[in-house]
């Protein structure tokens, strides 16, 4: 909570939990059907996966600690080693989280500050260097 002289949280600016559900929810909406990005997803039922990123989010725009009480530090890097993360991959996923971001119609200066977020850390977990010269 904040107090007359303090800012909002971006958590709090946006709606706080239903805003961040419904925006992993349209996220997922894409992934499941996405032959790039489904099979990263072993799970049949991709609830536990958007939960888990629900409550990253939240946590990391100021909501509440949910997410480090369940699973610890958020390691993103490590969390995400597993996985063949390219510039495909990369593309894909962003791809969905735009469209998922757009359609929370959010006031221009907070959808931005979200999506510049989302931006970097789809770069930062890219782990496969990949040739610009092969396939050419």
């Amino acid at each position: 909570m904040t107090s007359p002289g303090e800012s909002m949280t971006l958590f709090e600016a946006v709606g706080g939990e239903p805003t961040f559900r419904k925006l992993v929810d349209e996220f997922y909406a894409g992934v499941a059907t996405d032959p790039l990005l489904r099979p990263m997803y072993p799970e049949e039922d991709l609830a536990p996966a958007a939960d888990r990123l629900t409550l990253f989010l939240m946590q990391y725009w100021g909501g509440p600690h949910t997410y480090s009480e369940q699973r610890g530090h958020p390691r993103l890097r490590m969390r995400h080693a597993t996985f063949r993360i390219g510039a495909a991959e990369r593309d894909a996923w962003l791809y969905h989280m735009r469209r998922a971001v757009d359609r929370l119609d959010l006031p221009p200066e907070i959808a931005a500050a979200l999506w510049d977020y989302l931006e970097r850390a789809a770069y930062f977990l890219v782990n496969v260097a990949e040739d610009p010269g092969a396939g050419a």
